[in-house]
């Protein structure tokens, strides 16, 4: 009580608050944290994490995206920092380390323009600035790339930092195949969507067994024993409606008063069943792939008619099955023609691993292909599927973009020295906030130099002095350990991915920065029950 006054509170019991240098000093510790979480798995030398869920599954990965969204982050400026690798992600595939170590290293050079006295509002002014001149210079320092030769060393450079040993020789070139096939051109652009590459994956064997089916791969077998396990030059029927009798919609019973109708009622059943099979047979079909159920009875007359029929496909796979093979999705079978049928050269199933799989092979001109993906342990076999997760993105985004960069820290070098010079054009206080966003660029080939065993003071003047020289792809050589041209070697990463991490990044320093109240609820915890154990009785004996 202060003069007479009574004390007011305006939050509840329980509220913690954090407000001005304290507030901000947390938030970029707990950001510096995620980055520092990750900073070692940057690079083609960068190492893994072990990552341990509460149930005991075990993930082993070197994908920034996979490892910050496994770990269980409870801070929620570290929440923010995830965010930026989940949004990288999702938008262009690749470039999640980066674009949280970037976040990281802008909040640790922010912290000592504080530390000055320079207020966060001209800190955050500063690096929008700096973000610009960044995307300008960036446009120039790109090359106009997208034949098979540059794919073939993006999608190399893309699977170089995943731990997916010798099977990653084999994959680039499967990868820019399977881009190849799904790309559709308009007016002379590019349209590619990687969702029409389907990713199948089943452990055993060895990764170099990994390989492109120029059509789709089901997890479904046939229907019926009896029905042939290969089709050749096969008419393909897509169907979107169940091969069995409709059961109605309200409760009915049928009764039956005279013991020899029964067999007429079953009858009946056989021949609408009968019927079925006539009309599927009657298109042409000789191979059913439907997305509901099938009846014991309709698979009988399906495999004596010499049709292979597979149930229960995936609304997804149906989708991609229809843009593989040609074939148009029925809801009804009054519908089914030869017009309608899709093609392909072979349609069989195949025993992998413990399971059986169908293979429609074969697709004139595909749209859909998929890749199945083979490795020793389940661990292995999901590493190769993040892996080739991303390359298919960066490879895509190069074929729409057709934009490319000098990777191994080249871009970082050349864009830290240009906005060095930006930065004495600009003056003022905001001058201090580019020079950091300079410096904190740095971060990348130090860190990649750091991974590779390298010195990485020795490493950055290297390459410091090269681009003062003109050498603007000038960038680190991790098979020789030493600073070379990247362009020559032919280490290239999409525009898209360093332009989108650059954005993300400050977006999300900038937010942070301009934090200076942190106010937290308390959390609620299960509710209190009455005293002495259950019905408020000793010992937990209910009230009588």
């Amino acid at each position: 009580m202060i003069g007479g006054q009574m004390p007011i509170f305006i939050l509840k019991e329980g509220t913690s608050r954090e407000q001005g240098k304290n507030a901000q000093r947390s938030n970029i510790e707990a950001a510096k944290a995620i980055a520092d979480a990750v900073r070692t798995t940057l690079g083609p030398k960068g190492m893994d994490k072990m990552l341990v869920d509460s149930i005991g599954d075990i993930i082993i990965s070197n994908d920034g995206a996979t490892i910050l969204k496994e770990m269980d982050v409870d801070h929620p400026t570290a929440k923010m920092i995830v965010e930026v690798a989940r949004s990288q992600d999702t938008a262009v595939g690749d470039g999640t380390t980066t674009a949280v170590v970037l976040a990281g290293e802008f909040l640790k050079q922010a912290e000592e323009l504080l530390d000055q006295g320079v207020h966060p509002t001209v800190i955050a002014n500063g690096y929008r600035l700096a973000v610009n001149e960044a995307k300008t210079q960036i446009q120039k320092i790109a090359k106009d790339a997208r034949d098979d030769a540059t794919l073939d060393k993006v999608a190399r450079t893309a699977l170089s930092g995943k731990n997916i040993g010798l099977s990653g020789e084999s994959l680039y070139k499967l990868i820019v195949k399977a881009v190849n096939s799904v790309a559709e051109e308009h007016n002379g652009t590019f349209r590619v969507d990687a969702s029409n590459i389907k990713i199948d994956k089943k452990s055993g064997g060895s990764g170099n067994e990994t390989e492109l089916i120029d059509g789709l791969v089901i997890d479904k077998e046939k229907v019926h024993a009896k029905m042939p396990s290969n089709v050749t030059d096969a008419k393909i029927a897509l169907i979107d409606s169940a091969l069995e009798i409709k059961k109605t919609e309200i409760e009915a019973k049928v009764q039956i008063s005279d013991p020899t109708k029964i067999q007429d009622f079953l009858d009946q059943e056989t021949e609408t069943f009968k019927g079925m099979v006539s009309r599927i047979k009657k298109s042409g079909a000789t191979v059913v792939l439907c997305q509901k159920g099938i009846d014991d009875i309709a698979q009988h007359y399906l495999a004596k008619e010499g049709i292979f029929a597979v149930r229960r496909v995936k609304k997804s796979d149906m989708e991609k099955l229809a843009k593989a093979t040609g074939a148009k999705i029925v809801t009804n079978l009054d519908d089914l023609s030869k017009d309608v049928l899709g093609n392909a050269k072979n349609v069989e199933e195949r025993k992998i691993g413990e399971d059986r799989m169908t293979f429609v092979t074969g697709c004139k001109n595909p749209k859909a292909v998929s890749i199945l993906i083979r490795g020793g342990t389940e661990h292995v076999v999901s590493e190769i599927e993040r892996a080739l997760n991303d390359a298919l993105r960066v490879v895509a985004i190069t074929k729409e973009d057709g934009k490319i960069l000098p990777g191994g820290g080249a871009v970082e070098s050349e864009l830290a020295l240009r906005i060095r010079e930006y930065a004495n054009k600009v003056g003022g206080r905001e001058q201090l906030a580019i020079e950091a966003f300079a410096k904190a660029l740095e971060i990348i080939p130090r860190t990649l130099a750091e991974n590779a065993g390298m010195d990485p003071i020795n490493t950055l003047i290297q390459l410091k002095a090269d681009h003062e020289n003109g050498k603007k792809d000038s960038g680190i050589n991790f098979t020789e350990n030493k600073v070379t041209d990247m362009m020559k070697i032919g280490v290239f990463d999409p525009l898209k991915v360093k332009k989108h991490a650059l954005e993300s990044a400050v977006e999300v320093a900038t937010m942070i920065l301009r934090i200076d109240d942190v106010i937290a609820s308390k959390k609620s915890g299960p509710s209190p029950g009455p005293e002495g154990g259950m019905g408020g009785m000793p010992g937990g004996m209910p009230p009588y």
